[in-house]
């Protein structure tokens, strides 16, 4: 009886100082990732769209990359084709000549307002170093009630962040690993109606209650219930294989990287270079894409967004379905000596 409390000490210390750990290590990883990430926007290589026969358009975007790097310049055929990278957020203007003598700068501030910012004041002072007079143009302006372009942002944030909770607050009550396929497809199908509710209410509260984008609520509705879908599945996968070592993966995954790494808060080129990428295939940075495709540019350019939300979403349920599976054997496996034993000693009885 008086080794009980030391037994359970020796059992509890070890899982304690384990949780307190990882705690910390993620705490860590949130302030270096946020902090290092947006601190000092170091913006470099910001894409800008040029005719390759526009002389007085190439000479002023020759001399910009000659003092500095945080213009890229990308040449196109046509004005049609450069517009056309505007649209689908390839680049964030188009530098053009007029008829006049001057040069016009068409921007979409809707893509990245910070971005469109740095390029105006770029080639306002360039044009007056050139003595060229400029236009401006914000050929997709943001929404008045989104002013600084964030509320696709948040919104992507909102439905990942209720995503994973759900499939944590399951993995908790219920277990990290459904027991059989059939409670594998209860906890899909409780993700999924969680996921819909989710997208609705999002939707409703960025469009009629707060009058951020009124006319969309359907379209927010659909993409705010599949990233939360996404997050919800990828977390119930990681959970089911690796337990509560996964919800930590999962937090480092979709909120320390994903969030800052989203291209939400500043352009994907104003980020360090080992988050510039991550907005291409983390579930944060795709779903704010797709709202900002779906909102702001008809649809143009989401394309990669939606496949890679799409693909996250058959990874989970894949992921989360042979989890169950495989545990489900092991299962079988460890009861099955047990089974055969009592069967012996009942042949012999």
């Amino acid at each position: 009886m008086d080794d009980e409390p030391e037994l359970r000490t020796r059992d509890w210390l070890p899982r304690t100082a384990a949780l307190v750990l990882g705690t910390l290590a993620l705490a860590s990883a949130f302030i270096a990732a946020y902090v290092g990430a947006l601190h000092k926007p170091d913006p470099k290589d910001v894409p800008v769209a040029v005719v390759t026969t526009d002389r007085q358009a190439q000479a002023v975007m020759s001399a910009v990359r000659a003092r500095t790097d945080t213009i890229k310049p990308v040449g196109y055929d046509s004005q049609e084709r450069a517009v056309d990278g505007l649209n689908d957020r390839s680049v964030y203007a188009v530098l053009h000549s007029d008829p006049g003598g001057g040069l016009t700068l068409a921007t979409a501030s809707a893509g990245a307002p910070a971005a469109t910012e740095l390029v105006t004041d770029v080639f306002t002072e360039a044009a007056r170093q050139a003595d060229v007079p400029l236009q401006v143009t914000d050929e997709v302006p943001v929404s008045d009630g989104d002013p600084r372009g964030l509320v696709p942002f948040y919104l992507a944030v909102g439905v990942v962040l209720g995503g994973y909770l759900a499939s944590t607050a399951l993995g908790i009550s219920l277990g990290t690993s459904p027991r059989d396929l059939r409670r594998a497809g209860l906890r899909i199908a409780t993700l999924a109606v969680h996921s819909i509710l989710l997208g609705f209410v999002g939707a409703v509260l960025v469009g009629p209650v707060l009058d951020v984008f009124p006319h969309k609520v359907g379209t927010i509705a659909v993409i705010g219930a599949l990233a939360a879908f996404a997050a919800g599945m990828v977390a119930a996968a990681v959970q089911a294989w690796l337990g509560l070592l996964g919800t930590g993966i999962v937090i480092l995954l979709l909120v320390v990287l994903g969030n800052p790494g989203s291209g939400g808060i500043y352009a994907p080129e104003f980020l360090p270079p080992f988050l510039r990428g991550m907005h291409r295939w983390n579930v944060p940075g795709l779903a704010t894409d797709l709202v900002k495709s779906a909102i702001y540019f008809d649809w143009r350019g989401g394309g990669w967004a939606l496949t890679g939300l799409l693909v996250w979403v058959v990874t989970g349920l894949v992921g989360l379905l042979t989890a169950t599976m495989f545990r489900a054997r092991r299962r079988a496996a460890r009861t099955a000596p047990g089974r055969h034993a009592a069967g012996a000693r009942n042949a012999e009885g």
